[in-house]
Order: C-alpha cells, then structure tokens, then sequence
C-alpha cells in the first residue's frame, strides 16, 4: 500500500535525516509531545552523464551541494 505525499515521513534522499521527537517544556515543566521536522524540498539536480533528476533533499544537503558546484 503506498501512502500519499503527505502521510509520507519527511526523508531527505542524500543524508537520510528524518523527523526528531522530544518534549516542549512549558514554565511549569509540565511537558508535551513535539516534533522537529526536517525542512525537505522538491530539487533538481544534475547527475554524471547530464541527467536531471528530481530529488527531495533538506536545506542543509541544498547549501553543501551549492558549494560542491
């Protein structure tokens, strides 16, 4: 069964990064449930051999490959 774009868990293709889980910690230390998810986008880029191919990749990965060009 494949599940559609938005229940899909936000991966980045290159470095694997995934969502994080923790607590927020209120004034009280009374804590709740969050998530820190990656920022993912919707890339671009060309492969050895001038194939483009289109990649889901976080911000991160996007600021270390602009460097690499």
């Amino acid at each position: 069964m494949y599940l559609s774009e938005s229940k899909r868990m936000a991966t980045c293709e290159l470095c694997g990064k995934k969502p994080s889980f923790g607590h927020n910690v209120s004034f009280s230390k009374r804590r709740t449930n969050r998530i820190w998810r990656p920022n993912i986008q919707k890339t671009t880029l060309t492969v050895p051999g001038g194939q483009s191919v289109q990649v889901r990749i976080c911000t991160r990965c996007m600021r270390t490959l602009a460097k690499t060009r």
